[in-house]
This record gives structure tokens, sequence and C-alpha cells, in this order.
């Protein structure tokens, strides 16, 4: 499942009720306490109240209300849901899922009390006719009555399958938007409910102000995560065992039960063996990992920043490792201020891992920043600004083009005044991939630039659908530098954009490239070396597939991965695995017409003019 959107009522400083939509990478940007952490904290109670446990202050101190509401938005979702031998079904026959086609979750806890109480809900687009709104509470004996009530086949054989023929034969089964009590859910219900949990999302919080204790959680949140990531890989193997204690304990409680019908048959008719299996979460307290230093002087002794170094290292790891692995269960990485203690190198390595986790597949990461040097290095789509209504004074975040000024605002964000040329491209991999091949055809030119260190060169990432957006309205000509505007050739309205751009008079210049898109300069020899694909990089879409798209197909199958990875994906791994494998030869073979050292030259000779 992946984590969609989260909308949270009466928590803290949300009076009123935020809703904020999620990437596979979101950052969190805005001034102290502004609430940035609080999105995170609810995050955290929402799917594990343990990090940080709800209280009976969380509830927002000027509302007579003590219910938080914390409400999550999924998709990615199950096919199917296993509810016994035989009893196969799904979210969308169940009728849990909403309008949208998306699971949505609502957990609301009563603050009232001393130690807050929980009611989990699902919202959902459900059957509210009177005689078939509760078929998920039925027993199978109830609703075998039904369908021999309505003259449906007597012969069908368990629940989903009666609850699907009831459903069908009702003319109008009155569908609306319902909360549907999931933690004291019956029968059928109860067991859904039980396999959506076993499904969501791990959720890992790394918080900004530890504590220093011998058991310091700079190190053990990470590798409480790593138990919890190991724990989702043997699931198959935790349910072969849980079955098999299961049928133990149930054949032990059997002959106790049968024993007692002979001592006392009334007591024993009213016992009845039941088995409550173990909750998923439950298995990663069973497991702990330590890691020792080498001098024998506990971690939690050292500096700030070496623990710190904790993380960078485990999320260096946990992105390489998940590159070479599928996991069926997802993953979030929720972490507050990364870039805190950690000397800029130990930043961008961050950085490079955040990026490279969130492009695999069950995996996303959230983050909160102060920082202008970390957040510049972020995907522009990842960016949510956390701020006050200047007239209400209640909290807001916000996203799109039209924030990125608070942002800078924010941020304590002023233009650079070594920078003479701004560098617009359409997405953050645009970015990478220029800064690999200016390095390489700079290392065999010096008089070419080298994007990824010259610092008189500013990319702007100008985000694909809003390029138009940003070219009308013309936001960054208050800077005062020439703009170099290089754009795919996949979009045709993008020759629009192109003509108004070298339509100034300020030295600024627009190009399209001549191939389908920047990855169609890639080596096939470079794809290869990099994740071991054979596959043929063409200048243009072959039966509508563009280079993205078959690598991804290639690569999905090489890996043994459910379904084909997302075009997105494809490009961030293209970006960061293949492109800096690319060579002087092998970019003079892809692009014997020198086009983009032609790109190169115009920023040169922008870059000398005074």
């Amino acid at each position: 499942m992946k984590l969609k959107s989260v909308s949270i009522k009466n928590f803290r400083c949300y009076s009123e009720e935020i809703h904020v939509e999620l990437e596979k990478l979101t950052t969190f940007i805005g001034r102290n306490d502004i609430g940035k952490s609080s999105v995170l904290e609810a995050l955290e109670i929402f799917f594990n109240n343990d990090t940080v446990v709800i209280e009976s202050g969380d509830a927002n101190i000027y509302s007579d209300q003590t219910k938080v509401e914390i409400t999550c938005e999924f998709d990615d979702l199950p096919a199917s849901l296993s509810l016994d031998a035989g009893a196969e079904t799904s979210l969308s026959d169940e009728y849990l899922l909403n309008a949208k086609g998306t699971l949505t979750i609502r957990k609301v806890f009563d603050c009232g009390n001393k130690k807050p109480s929980v009611e989990v809900f699902v919202i959902a687009n459900h059957p509210t006719a009177p005689e078939v709104h509760n078929l998920l509470e039925l027993k199978e004996k109830d609703l075998q009555a039904l369908v021999k009530q309505r003259s449906l086949d007597v012969g069908l054989k368990g629940n989903p399958r009666m609850r699907k023929a009831i459903w069908s034969s009702v003319p109008d089964l009155l569908l609306s938007e319902i909360a549907i009590p999931a933690s004291k859910a019956k029968e059928d219900g109860k067991r859904i409910w039980e396999q959506i949990e076993s499904h969501l999302p791990i959720f890992a919080l790394f918080q900004s102000d530890r504590s220093s204790r011998d058991s310091d959680d700079e190190v053990q949140n990470p590798m409480k995560a790593a138990v919890a990531v190991a724990i989702s890989e043997v699931q198959d193997d935790i349910l072969r065992i849980q079955k098999r204690v299961q049928e133990k304990a149930e054949e032990i409680a059997k002959s106790t039960h049968e024993a007692l019908k002979k001592i006392d048959p009334n007591l024993a008719s009213q016992l009845t063996p039941e088995f409550t299996p173990p909750i998923p979460s439950k298995w990663i307290s069973l497991f702990s990992v330590g890691l020792n230093t080498d001098s024998g002087i506990p971690l939690n002794k050292r500096g700030s920043g070496v623990r710190r170094l904790v993380l960078v290292s485990f999320f260096k790891a946990e992105a390489e490792r998940r590159l070479k692995i599928s996991n069926k269960r997802s993953i979030i990485y929720a972490i507050e201020e990364p870039e805190t203690a950690q000397h800029p190198n130990n930043q961008r390595i961050l950085i490079e891992s955040f990026k490279s986790l969130s492009s695999e597949p069950g995996c996303q990461v959230l983050l909160t920043t102060h920082s202008p040097g970390f957040a510049s290095e972020l995907p522009v789509q990842s960016i949510r600004y956390v701020n006050r209504n200047d007239e209400t004074k209640k909290p807001a975040i916000d996203s799109g083009i039209d924030v990125f000024g608070a942002v800078a605002d924010a941020l304590g964000i002023t233009p650079d005044s070594r920078v003479k040329v701004l560098l617009c491209v359409e997405g953050p991999t645009d970015v990478t991939i220029f800064k690999c091949l200016s390095k390489v055809m700079h290392a065999n030119d010096p008089t070419l630039p080298n994007l990824s260190t010259d610092e008189r060169i500013a990319f702007v990432v100008l985000g694909g659908g809003n390029l138009k957006h940003w070219v009308d309205e013309k936001y960054l000509q208050a800077l005062r530098r020439p703009e170099i505007h290089i754009y795919d050739r996949d979009v045709a309205s993008y020759a629009d954009a192109v003509a108004k751009v070298n339509a100034r008079t300020d030295g600024s210049w627009a190009t399209q490239t001549n191939k389908h898109e920047i990855e169609s300069y890639l080596h096939s020899d470079a794809i290869r070396e990099a994740f071991g694909v054979e596959m043929q990089v063409t200048d243009h879409p072959v039966d509508g597939k563009a280079v993205p798209k078959i690598f991804a197909e290639a690569f999905s199958i090489a890996q043994g991965f459910d379904g084909v990875m997302k075009d997105g994906n494809a490009k961030m791994r293209l970006a960061e695995k293949a492109f800096p494998l690319m060579t002087t030869e092998r970019i003079n073979e892809r692009d014997p017409e020198g086009e983009i050292r032609g790109w190169l030259r115009r920023i040169a000779t922008l870059i000398a003019t005074p």
C-alpha cells in the first residue's frame, strides 16, 4: 500500500481539519513551531502509537472537542484478501473503498480520558439499503438464510460469495460514504480488518531531538526499522508457524473441552475454544539488534554528529539493499531535520539516499527541514509549505509552484551573486543527468562547464506540467539572470514555451531535444553495466514505448517484480545509476551530431558574457 494523503483534525495546532497530499518523497518546510513535526507525529500515532504516544493534552487547547481524528488514504491496494481457506475476497467486492477507489482509514482518539481511547473506521462508499447494510456482521447461517429468502443459489459456498450474490440481487444498494466501525467489527468484518492491518505500510519515525541513553534511539530506531523490514520479508514463514501453533493449540483446547464434558456437561456447554493470533506488530518487540563501537565507547557517548551518521549509513545501506530485492510490504521513513549536525558532504549523501529510497517500489520518505541547501536539492513536487494564514492565523499546508517565494523567505534564502546563468529543466532527474554528462565532457574538454561543480550555473526545475505557468508568469526574471531552457521533444506544447523564451531580449535561450527525451541519449552499455539489463536505446518510441518504459519492463522482469514499475521510478534509476556510467565515447556514439556539446557551449558563452 502507498500512503496517498493524510487528514488531521483537532490535533495540537490543527483545530480544523487539514488535508495533505503525499508524494513518494514529501518535504515539509516552514518556520519553527509551525506544525511540521506534528504531521509526522500524527502519522506515528496512527500507525504505531509507540515512539510518540497520543496523550490527553494532544487535543487542540482552543477547541471544546476532545476527539482527535487522523485519517489516512491509501492506494496501490492488495488485489485480494484471504479470510480463510477458500474464502478469497477484495476490498472492492466488500464495498470498502471510497468513490475514488482508494482505501480510507480514520482513527478517532478520545483525549477526554486520562489514557485516550481509540476507535477505528473505514470510510467507504458502502451499501446503506436497510436489508443489506450489515452483511459483514452476519454469520454464515444468517447469510445462508438471506440467500434462501431471496431464492438465490443455495449451493453458494463461502461468505464472500454469498454477500456478493445478495448485494447483486438488490436493485438499489443506496451506496453512500459512511464510517464503518473496524475496531469493533464482528465476523468477517473483523477478519477483513485484520487482513487490512497486515498490509498497512511499516512506519518508522526518526526524530531530531533525541535522548542520549544507553539504548539511544539514534541507533535503536534504525535497527527497529531493520527488524520490522526483516519480519515483513519472512511473513509467509511466520504465518506458517502461526497456523501450526493454532492447529496444535486448538487440538489441545478441543481435547480439554471433551474432558470437561465428562466432568461437567453444563459448564462445557458454556465454553468454546477460540484462538487469538498475535498482533503482527508485536513480533517486532521480540527482537533487537545492537551496534557496538570498536573502541568500546558507548555510542550514546559519542558526538551528536557521529550518532546521526548512523542514520546516514542506515539510509544509504537501505537504499542500496532495496534496489536488489522486491518487498511485499511497503515502508514509510519519516525523518525530522535529517541535516542536523551533519557536514554538507553527508547531507548530500542523505539527499541522494532519500531520492533512491523513494524511487523504490513500496517505499516512501517524509522529511522536515530548515536547511536552504538541503531543501534546494530536493524535487520541486516534494515541497509542502507549512504556514499560518495572515488573516485567520490558522495553520495551512500549501504546495505547487506558487509557494516557492514563501519557502525561500521562510528559509532565509537570498539570490546568490555568484550565479550568472539559470538552467531550466523539466524534472529533478534532468538535473542529475545534465550534471553527469557535463562532468564527463568537461574532463575531456575543460572549456565546457561542469554543471555539478560550477557555482555560476543554478538549476531551476520547472515541474513539467507547470512549465507553461513558469514561462508565462516570468517568475525568474526578477533575478535578472539570463535563462537557458532545455525541454524534451515528447510534449508538443513545449514548442510554445521555447518560442516565448527565445522572443526575449535578455540573452535567454530555449530549445527542445532532437531525440524524444533526455533518456534517449543514454547508451545501452551503461544500462547493462548498471543493472545487468539488455535493451536497445532508441531515439524515438517503438510501438509507443520510450526508453524509460522499455527499461521499466525489462528491469521489472529481471527483478521478479509483480507488475511493471512506473516510468517516474525508471527515470530515477536511469539518472542515478546508468548516466554516471556514460563515457565520452558512449556520448559521442549516442550523440554524433554534438547536440549535448552545443548546449554546453551555449551555457559557456553566457557565463563568459559580462
